[in-house]
C-alpha cells in the first residue's frame, strides 16, 4: 500500500484510516480479483455478506451466489430490493432544497461521521478502488475511490461495472480524488432505523458520500450521478437523466433520440428492439374494456445503435458546432431493470448477453442456485406468488452490439411519463396519446414537473402522480432546484435545434400497450427523419399541456387508429373521461410549477409558468421561445 500512497493524494480521514495499524487495504487489478472477493474466496459458491451490529448481534445484509453466468445478489429485507425514493440526506451547510441530517434525524452528522472513520478503521480489511465518474475515454473523467469492506467486495464489484475502476497497476501519479464513497451497512440498524439512507457531505474541493445500505441504486448508481451533478452545477452543465440511440432506417435515414423521464419512464427501453408476437407482428394494444387487440405488421425494423443508458453528459467540453444538443455516455455499464421480461423469447438480443455473457455479469433480485444458469425472466419471490418488481443485471455497454463510443448530437429529445387506464367512469391522468410534439417552453416544463407517473417498479413509492421535480433527476441532486431549473432552461435556449416530443407507455386511455407506443414512436419517427412535422400534420390537443397531436400515423402501410393518437376519440374515454382528466393533470403541474417561483429563477422561466398558472394556450408558449 505504501507505493499506492506515494501515487495517490488522500484526505486526511481517508489517510488516517489506510495507515491505521494493522490495516489490510487491498487495491484491487482486475475485475476477477473483485469477483473472487465478491465470493469471499476463489472456492465458493456461496457467501453471506453479515456484519455484527451493536444490540442486533450478526446481521446478514446479503447473499451472493456462484451461477454459471454471473454472481447473483439478493437481500434479506424485500425493503433492500428498490431505491428509497427518500434515501438522500444532506449533512453540509451549503445550499440544498433536499432534507438535512440535522432536520431529519434531529441531530448533526460530525459525530457519527467521525465514527464511520473509526468502524472502518476496524475493519481490518478495506477496498480501495480508485475510479473515475464520468466518461473518461472523452476526457471528462473525475477522480474518485470506494472504501468498503472487503466482505461487502459485490458493492465494489458493482460500482466498477457501472463506472470502470482504475486497476492498481495502472494509478498515474498524483491521483487526488474529488469524491469518496464510504460504505459503512450496519450504521443504517445503528442510527436510521434500518432504513436506506445516503449522506452527502459536500466539502471544498471534496463530496464524500456515506453509503449505509448495499443496494446500489441510492449509492453506488446515484450516488455518483449526484457527484456529477455536483460537479456540474458548479462548471454550469447538467448530467441529463436520459437513454439515447442512434437510429438507422431501412431507408438509411439517421436520427438519435434521448429519451428522458422518471424512473420506469422507459430509458432502458429506448434501447430495446420492439418485443414481436409469435407470428412476427407487434401487439400495440389491448382495450381493457373491450378485449379487443390491435396488432401491427412491421417487416423492417430499424438499427439501434445504444449511446447512453440512463445518464448523459451535456459538457460543454461535448457541445460541437450547432444548436442540436451533445451527449456523452456517463456510465461504463448499465444497470438494466428487466421485469418486463416475462418469459424465454421476449428480448433475444438481451437474453443472449445474459445466457451467454462475454464474462460473467452481476444480477440483482433474481433466482439463482449455485451451479445454475440466471435467468432475467425469474425475479426472487418478495413473498408466496410475488416476484420482485425490480429484477436487474449489470451488462457492461461494449456488449451492445452496435454502441456508440463517444459524443452524438440529439435530433429529438422525448420525454417519457408512465400513465394508469383512464375510461368516463375512472378519469385519471391517463390521456397521453402515442406521442405528442411539444414547444420548447412546454418541454421545460414538463422537466420541472417530471410526473413520476403509476406503478412505478424500481422504488418503494405510494399511489397517485409524484414529482420527480427537475428534469427527472431531481433525486439525485443535492443542491437547489432553482439552479437546476435555470440551467436546463439555459441548455434549452443553446441548443433550438433539437425536437420535443412527449410518449406515454403502460396506457393510452383504456388501452394497455406496455412500451410497445414508446417503440412505434421510435419507429415512426425515425422514418420521417426527426419530429418536424407542418403545422397541416398536427392538431392542438385538447388539453393545451399536451402540446400538438399528429392527426395521422401510417407506417409501412398501416394506418394507427386516431384512438391512440387523440385519447378523447376513444368511446371508452369521450370528452368528459378526457377533460376530468386534463383537470387532474392540470391540477398537478399548477401545484408543481409553483415551486419555482423564487427569486432566482430567470426571468423567462417565471414567464413560462405565468402561462401555465394561467391557463395560456399553445401559442403562448411558443412566442416565450420560438422553434428554429
Amino acid at each position: 500500500m505504501h507505493n499506492i500512497l506515494d501515487k495517490v493524494v488522500l484526505p486526511s480521514e481517508l489517510k488516517s484510516i489506510v495507515c491505521a495499524e494493522g490495516m489490510e487495504i487491498i487495491v484491487p487489478d482486475s475485475r476477477e480479483e473483485l469477483m473472487t472477493l465478491a465470493l469471499g474466496g476463489p472456492d465458493n459458491t456461496t457467501f453471506d455478506v453479515c456484519f455484527d451490529v451493536k444490540d442486533k448481534g450478526q446481521t446478514r445484509e446479503a447473499s451472493v451466489s456462484k451461477c454459471k453466468n454471473g454472481i447473483v445478489i439478493n437481500f434479506d429485507d424485500n425493503y433492500m430490493r428498490r431505491r428509497d425514493p427518500d434515501s438522500m440526506v444532506i449533512a453540509d451547510n451549503l445550499p440544498t432544497d433536499k432534507a438535512t441530517h440535522e432536520a431529519r434525524f434531529k441531530t448533526q452528522f460530525d459525530d457519527i461521521r467521525q465514527e464511520t472513520f473509526e468502524w472502518l478503521k476496524d475493519q481490518k480489511s478495506l477496498i480501495c478502488m480508485p475510479f473515475l465518474a464520468g466518461n473518461d475515454s472523452m476526457g471528462i473523467g473525475y477522480a474518485s475511490m470506494l472504501v468498503v469492506p472487503v466482505k461487502a467486495a459485490f458493492f465494489a464489484l458493482m460500482l466498477a461495472d457501472m463506472q470502470g475502476f482504475i486497476p492498481v497497476s495502472r494509478i498515474p501519479n498524483f491521483f487526488r480524488p474529488r469524491a469518496v464513497v464510504y460504505v459503512a451497512p450496519p450504521f443504517r440498524h445503528l442510527y436510521y432505523d434500518g432504513l436506506q439512507v445516503v449522506i452527502h457531505n459536500r466539502l471544498f474541493e471534496m463530496h464524500e458520500v456515506f453509503s449505509y445500505n448495499l443496494y446500489p441504486g441510492p449509492s453506488a448508481k446515484k450516488g455518483i450521478y449526484s457527484v456529477l451533478l455536483n460537479l456540474g452545477e458548479q462548471e454550469r452543465w447538467i448530467t441529463l437523466h436520459a437513454a439515447t440511440v442512434k437510429i438507422i432506417t431501412p431507408y438509411e435515414l439517421t436520427v438519435t433520440i434521448m429519451h428522458e423521464g422518471a424512473s420506469g419512464g422507459g430509458k432502458s427501453e429506448m434501447n430495446e428492439q420492439f418485443h414481436r408476437e409469435p407470428d412476427g407482428r407487434l401487439l400495440l394494444g389491448v382495450n381493457t374494456v373491450s378485449g379487443e387487440e390491435f396488432l401491427l405488421t412491421l417487416m423492417d425494423a430499424c438499427e439501434l445503435h445504444p449511446v447512453t443508458d440512463d445518464m448523459a453528459l451535456c459538457h460543454p467540453f461535448l457541445q460541437q458546432s450547432g444548436t442540436k444538443l451533445t451527449v456523452a455516455d456517463a456510465e461504463d455499464g448499465w444497470f438494466l431493470r428487466v421485469n418486463h421480461i416475462t418469459q424465454y423469447g421476449t428480448a433475444p438480443q438481451l437474453e443472449k448477453n445474459t445466457i451467454h455473457p462475454q464474462q460473467p455479469l452481476v444480477f440483482l433480485n433474481l433466482q439463482g442456485a449455485p451451479g445454475s444458469t440466471c435467468l432475467i425472466w425469474e425475479p426472487v419471490l418478495d413473498g408466496p406468488g410475488k416476484p420482485c418488481p425490480n429484477p436487474r443485471v449489470i451488462i457492461p455497454r461494449q456488449f451492445f452490439e452496435g454502441h456508440v463510443d463517444g459524443a452524438v448530437e440529439v435530433d429529438v429529445r422525448s420525454f417519457g411519463i408512465r400513465t394508469p387506464p383512464c375510461t368516463k367512469e375512472n378519469p385519471t391522468y391517463g390521456i397521453i396519446g402515442m406521442f405528442h410534439v411539444l414547444p420548447p417552453a412546454l418541454a421545460w416544463l414538463w422537466r420541472l414537473v417530471s410526473p413520476r407517473g403509476h406503478a412505478n417498479p424500481s422504488i418503494m413509492d405510494s399511489d397517485g402522480m409524484q414529482s420527480e421535480g427537475v428534469g427527472s433527476y431531481w433525486p439525485f441532486a443535492t443542491g437547489k432546484m432553482v439552479d437546476q431549473a435555470n440551467l436546463l432552461l439555459e441548455q434549452i435556449m443553446r441548443t433550438l435545434s433539437t425536437r420535443y416530443i412527449l410518449i406515454a407507455n403502460q396506457y393510452i386511455g383504456a388501452y394497455h400497450v406496455g412500451f410497445a407506443g414508446q417503440w412505434v414512436t421510435r419507429e415512426f419517427i425515425s422514418r420521417r427523419g426527426g419530429a418536424k412535422f407542418q403545422p397541416e400534420a398536427t392538431t392542438p390537443s385538447r388539453c393545451p399541456l399536451l402540446g400538438y397531436s399528429p392527426k395521422s400515423m401510417r407506417i409501412d402501410g398501416t394506418q394507427i387508429p386516431k384512438a391512440f393518437l387523440q385519447v378523447d376519440q376513444q368511446p371508452e374515454v369521450g370528452v368528459e373521461g378526457y377533460d376530468a382528466g386534463a383537470a387532474l393533470l392540470n391540477d398537478f403541474f399548477k401545484r408543481e410549477a409553483q415551486k419555482y417561483l423564487t427569486p432566482d429563477l430567470l426571468n423567462l422561466g417565471r414567464k413560462i409558468i405565468a402561462v401555465c398558472l394561467n391557463d395560456g394556450g399553445l401559442q403562448d408558449y411558443y412566442d416565450l421561445i420560438p422553434k428554429l
